[in-house]
């Protein structure tokens, strides 16, 4: 990820409708199984500038991160954590069984992660059975933009792509769907559009300011949260999974 997408997300992250509206999707995933669960051992795996870490993980135990980005960590700081440290996620510097739950925002898609069925061994490796890895990522491999170069993406990923990704490693799928798909619409003729005006090269989907509609897209994105716990939604920018280790 280029460093200035590190300072346009720890900016964003507390305000921006994709942020919060992912985060309310998140939560109702994590209440469903860990409602009454306070005191997990969590890693936040690839977790940048430290913003779930600080907000919502944090509820459901002691939460310990890391990232292979000194800015990140940097960051991280700012926001008043400690439990982190610098590291690839393809080499995670913890003993075996040492988490109950592993989440991984957005992580895996990266150019660094070189092999993402070795990063699930990893994730297999440190969860304690019965443990639970929550991924989010991008969907959609010819949904590709100008974002995607800023971010440098290698791969964006079907429902299909997870699923494989998470048997061949071992784990059971508990959840898998689409989200993001009431404004998928939207995004999509972005994209489209991107294609015939070419956007400036430091373009950044985080440099979208939508103002007043702001409230409106987080409002239409947190309705997903509770069809994401019940129904596998069929479509949508983001492919979020939870899978168990025997």
């Amino acid at each position: 990820m280029e460093p200035i997408e590190y300072e346009r997300m720890y900016h964003a992250e507390n305000q921006h409708w994709w942020y919060l509206g992912m985060a309310s999707i998140t939560c109702a995933i994590l209440n469903q199984y860990f409602y009454q669960t306070k005191n997990l051992n969590i890693l936040d795996a690839g977790c940048g500038t430290g913003a779930a870490m600080s907000t919502y993980l944090k509820d459901y135990g002691k939460v310990t991160g890391f990232d292979i980005s000194q800015l990140a960590l940097k960051l991280c700081k700012l926001r008043n954590l400690t439990s982190f440290s610098l590291a690839s996620i393809s080499e995670i510097p913890y003993r075996r069984e040492s988490f109950d739950l592993i989440t991984s925002f957005d992580v895996l898609y990266e150019q660094a992660v070189i092999k993402d069925t070795d990063t699930m061994k990893e994730f297999y490796r440190v969860l304690c059975p019965g443990g639970f890895v929550l991924l989010r990522l991008p969907a959609y491999d010819w949904l590709r933009g100008r974002h995607d170069v800023a971010i440098h993406t290698a791969r964006r990923y079907a429902r299909h792509n997870i699923a494989k990704l998470l048997e061949d490693v071992g784990f059971r799928t508990i959840c898998l769907t689409y989200t993001n798909t009431f404004l998928f619409p939207l995004a999509l003729a972005k994209r489209l559009l991107e294609r015939i005006w070419l956007p400036a090269p430091d373009a950044s989907d985080l440099n979208l300011s939508v103002g007043r509609f702001n409230s409106l897209f987080r409002r239409i994105l947190s309705s997903e949260a509770p069809l994401a716990t019940c129904m596998v939604l069929p479509f949508g920018l983001s492919v979020v999974a939870l899978g168990q280790k025997p």
